[in-house]
């Protein structure tokens, strides 16, 4: 009788016969996509598959690691995701995380910052320094790094829009310190069509939007070697309430658009995809989380090498970023997102990560104080050196669930991919909104499931207490805006104005005739052209973005 015979049997006489006495918990145990969970698994994968489908750490597909040894070599970079009010202020963040322990540096900016506007914008009334650091011009960059040397520690910038200049100020910063730019480590996020999706800090249209980050793809693989040109980010996509399998589908989809858009720009896959990167969501659900990851490189690596013929090895290698779910954090008894992130912590390391920001206790209240930044950063130490689950490469591989559930996100995932090939690539999808659709959807699901009580968030839906008010949050001053209304002005009032004005016009013509727009934007930012100006002027010849409602 083999295996699954037996199984039948056991299922039947055994686990039927004990559920009619003792009912479960719930009618119907599913994942996050929908999918039953069955009470046990067995063997999925057989012998003569197991190296097409799973293989060796290191080797493709990558299912079980993109490295030999992974954490045995090195544990994981702990990136502490940080920035808030002025760049002195920001400053005093990261010297204090660095001290901590934190293995690399990672930049919050706020959200004028992000879309392009300067502090002195009408737009940017209220919103100056809030959800991260204020950068108007190459000054306030020089002072948020001001003792920290640039060529020595590895920095992730969260910026989409404005990856170019951002990038740009981050390479004078490092001359000025005595570093040139092929010695620079670093990421920035620069994916654009998940903003589209689900974030909203874009500012050109998509077709402008592609046309910039490809040049900053050919910019970076000439001058900026070591340079990780895009973190393909599902985060913002889960974030936005997604399941497991959209997130790796439109994820994934999304990096096919961008390496079609580098390869008709001229670039060989080889020289530019090797530094291509991943940013992924790590949510409560330990093993189906874990699986994820797993089945995300496993179809990372199959598109590479088939679909884009990239023999490189690094150019089929998808390495990602982890953050913890900020959307599974309540305001609600706020001390237990320090066990919920724990659990996200283990799931990102299970799952093979390269670096990782876990969140502070108090985000869904506010900006997380030094206390809550230190015990999130805790939690990955403790994990990383004392819990024992470095100590082996893919330590779950070989679960029958875990296993069962790679091989199921990985089949799902490819489907949606599919049918966004039928739709005619990712950014027709999002025009289209079928993607926007698909993730409002799932949204909408999992809302109703927590609000009709067959999706429990313990402290919200059950295990309510009486709480105090909370205390000792971290508040931004609202007198920042003024503060950097003035440093722009004394800029302005100190630089060479003509110069300004020629680099600014350089880029114009560079948006114009179609030549790679880096070399200009970085000059325009060493005379210390403002964010504002030079996004405004790429603006005038590239257009708006204005979003189309999908209901």
């Amino acid at each position: 009788m083999t295996i699954k015979d037996r199984f039948g049997k056991w299922r039947e006489e055994i686990y039927g016969k004990a559920v009619a006495r003792f009912p479960e918990r719930k009618k119907e145990f599913k994942t996050s996509y929908g999918e039953t969970v069955e009470p046990v698994y067995i063997p999925s994968c057989e012998e003569e598959t197991y190296l097409e489908t799973r293989g060796f750490p290191g080797l493709y597909p990558y299912t079980r690691g993109v490295q030999p040894t992974m954490y045995r070599g090195r544990l994981w970079t702990m990136r502490q995701y940080a920035g808030f009010g002025t760049a002195e202020e920001s400053n005093k963040r990261y010297k204090y995380l660095l001290e901590n322990g934190q293995t690399g540096l990672s930049v919050a900016f706020d959200l004028p910052t992000q879309i392009g506007y300067d502090s002195d914008h009408p737009m940017s009334d209220g919103e100056v320094g809030k959800v991260g650091v204020a950068i108007d011009s190459l000054k306030d960059m020089e002072i948020l790094f001001d003792g920290i040397p640039l060529g020595n520690v590895s920095t992730s910038m969260t910026i989409n829009s404005t990856a170019s200049v951002l990038l740009a100020m981050y390479i004078a910063v490092a001359e000025k310190q005595g570093f040139s730019a092929d010695k620079l480590n670093g990421t920035i996020q620069n994916d654009i069509l998940k903003e589209y999706i689900a974030r909203g800090t874009y500012r050109f249209p998509p077709k402008p939007s592609m046309r910039l980050i490809t040049d900053i793809f050919e910019f970076c693989a000439n001058h900026v070697p070591k340079w990780n040109t895009i973190s393909i980010s599902g985060y913002h996509i889960r974030e936005a309430g997604s399941n497991a399998v959209q997130e790796v589908a439109f994820t994934l989809a999304d990096g096919i658009a961008y390496v079609d858009a580098a390869i008709k720009a001229g670039l060989d896959v080889d020289v530019f995809a090797p530094r291509l990167s991943f940013f992924f969501n790590a949510h409560n659900n330990l093993l189906e989380e874990v699986a994820k990851f797993r089945a995300a490189r496993r179809l990372w690596s199959e598109i590479m090498k088939d679909r884009f013929n990239a023999e490189n090895p690094k150019s089929q290698m998808l390495r990602f970023h982890t953050q913890t779910a900020g959307c599974t954090l309540t305001a609600q008894q706020p001390d237990n997102n320090i066990v919920r992130v724990a659990i996200q912590t283990l799931a990102a390391t299970l799952g093979g990560t390269q670096s990782l920001h876990t969140n502070s206790r108090d985000e869904a209240l506010a900006l997380p104080t030094e206390e809550s930044v230190r015990v999130a950063l805790r939690t990955q130490q403790i994990i990383g050196h004392e819990s024992g689950i470095a100590d082996t490469v893919d330590p779950l591989a070989g679960s029958y669930y875990v296993e069962s559930l790679t091989d199921s996100i990985y089949e799902k995932a490819k489907k949606y991919i599919a049918k966004i090939d039928e739709l005619g690539g990712m950014v027709e999808a999002i025009e289209k909104g079928f993607v926007q659709q698909e993730v409002q959807d799932s949204a909408y699901h999992y809302q109703m499931a927590v609000e009709n009580g067959d999706e429990v968030v313990v402290g919200v839906n059950k295990f309510q207490m009486k709480e105090t008010p909370p205390s000792n949050l971290l508040k931004v001053d609202p007198a920042i805006q003024a503060s950097q209304i003035k440093k722009i002005n004394e800029v302005k009032k100190e630089r060479d104005n003509d110069l300004v004005k020629r680099s600014l016009e350089d880029i114009r013509k560079a948006a114009q005739t179609g030549e790679n727009l880096m070399p200009q934007i970085v000059e325009a930012v060493k005379a210390y052209a403002t964010l504002g100006e030079i996004t405004g002027t790429m603006q005038e010849v590239f257009g708006e973005h204005k979003e189309s409602v999908v209901l």
